[in-house]
């Protein structure tokens, strides 16, 4: 049940109306029903391990993490952790280093038939793994108590605007809101939140959806094309990714919002980012802090020497890269960034007068600098096999021919698509949020924009419920 289909309007009409109507001490138990329905919507017997996850990340938190003797938090801790990351390795792992293995035995002569199993990747998985597993760490190290109440647990780790694809909450900002005893449920909130929805449904199915269409035609098809296309189609898959997943995030935090929740912002316009450091700041912020508290800072952080300092950087974005999954393109992505990170500490790029420079021109220079240099990693992120990557790569180099486009009305209505997402972004948001109330025009303005995405979508988006693609990690 993805969020631009039918049955999950319909689905969240009934959860809304129910969410307004009941009373404050059952709304937990409404939204974990709800939470647990739209998973078992995927697939019903999945169920079992998001169950199994929480029961363990809730027992041994309650139990030995919560133990004043140190040994049994660090054995809580380790068994939690473990755990959770064997039932993720399994799912989402196990095939892959399987498969490895009989491809390295067969390069000496050594014949291994891999036992594979053909189970489907729960969805969702890697986001609620990590869920459990920040909020086991940080009851061990005391930043806040094991929480008692095994259902509004389960809701913290279950709840369904971000549940399949982020963003990864931590409970220190999540539970107390499912804790509250009374939820604020205001216009505001109603106005502020559909802004939201209705901003990450345009960039879903009129950009990203539109621009997936060129994208796929290249990339499945990339021996056809010449290096100018390929370069083309690189660069829309960098805005397709993004509009893809920050219209999930939007559409995510719009419906918490207007249930009375508060998500923190995934996105901050990453493409205006001067150097990678910043860039990784911006982008997918959740699952960046998460890599910096949870492995980072663990690894040793900048505490060590120089070169400790760029071996966890590059460590921490190669198992970043990992996460997204069982492939050896997205470890080279990971790869790719860490060394880009690495690199900027080295040279001191991130904070050098250079990258803060007010200057338009170098401002300019850096953001062009650096969106290519995120271009570059996408290219293994999208594509399907590392030689597919090595193949678009070198054709690029070569930047042979003149743009080949698959279908100009699709290219046509790309154009409009980026021309109003960069003016939104640009004069809009770059420096606001939606900005709901004047004194002047009351909630006029927000009224409009939400009436102009709603008829862009109508007139421009791709009919039919494609999947988000950060469904797939």
């Amino acid at each position: 049940m993805v969020f631009n289909s039918f049955d999950f309007f319909i689905f969240f009409a009934i959860v809304y109306t129910l969410h307004i109507v009941i009373a404050d001490k059952y709304r937990w138990i409404l939204l974990l029903i709800a939470s647990y329905f739209f998973y078992m919507y995927w697939e019903a017997s999945y169920i079992v391990l998001i169950v199994t996850s929480t029961l363990i990340g809730y027992f041994f938190s309650r139990t030995l993490i919560s133990s004043p003797e140190p040994e049994k938090r660090k054995l809580g801790v380790l068994l939690s952790v473990s755990a959770n990351l064997s039932l993720l390795f399994f799912f989402k792992y196990y095939n892959f280093f399987q498969d490895t293995i009989a491809y390295t035995l067969s390069k000496y002569g050594i014949a291994y038939q891999p036992n594979v199993h053909e189970l489907m990747l729960p969805i969702g998985i890697s986001f609620y793994t990590f869920h459990i597993i920040s909020y086991t760490v940080d009851v061990y190290r005391g930043e806040l108590p094991a929480e008692k109440h095994l259902g509004k647990f389960a809701l913290y780790v279950a709840f369904f605007p971000q549940l399949v694809a982020g963003p990864i909450v931590r409970a220190i900002d999540l539970l107390p809101q499912i804790k509250k005893d009374k939820v604020t449920i205001d216009h505001e909130r109603l106005i502020s939140g559909t802004a939201k929805i209705c901003w990450g449904f345009f960039k879903k199915v009129v950009v990203a959806d539109t621009i997936a269409i060129q994208v796929d035609a290249v990339y499945n098809n990339h021996e056809a094309y010449n290096g100018v296309t390929l370069l083309l189609a690189t660069y829309l898959f960098a805005f397709q990714i993004y509009c893809d997943f920050s219209g999930y995030t939007d559409i995510a935090l719009g419906l918490a919002r207007i249930m009375g929740y508060d998500l923190k912002e995934n996105f901050r316009l990453p493409y205006f980012s001067k150097n990678v450091t910043e860039f990784w700041r911006r982008w997918h912020i959740s699952l960046s802090t998460w890599l910096r508290d949870y492995l980072y800072i663990p690894l040793g952080g900048s505490r060590g020497s120089k070169w400790k300092t760029y071996r966890n950087l590059f460590l921490t974005m190669l198992l970043g890269g990992m996460w997204h999954g069982a492939s050896w393109n997205f470890l080279i992505w990971g790869a790719i960034n860490g060394s880009y990170l690495a690199i900027e500490k080295a040279l001191g790029l991130a904070d050098s007068s250079w990258s803060k420079s007010s200057n338009l021109i170098i401002k300019f220079f850096n953001v062009f600098l650096c969106f290519n240099l995120i271009c570059i990693s996408w290219i293994f992120f999208r594509a399907v096999t590392f030689d597919q990557a090595v193949f678009i790569s070198k054709a690029i180099i070569h930047l042979s021919g003149p743009p080949q486009i698959a279908d100009f009305s699709v290219f046509t209505n790309i154009v409009i698509g980026l021309i109003v997402l960069l003016t939104v972004e640009i004069i809009w948001l770059r420096k606001n949020d939606f900005i709901l109330y004047t004194k002047e025009w009351g909630y006029k303005p927000i009224a409009v924009f939400c009436s102009i995405m709603i008829i862009l979508i109508l007139l421009f988006g791709v009919s039919g419920s494609s999947q988000f693609i950060y469904f797939q990690f």
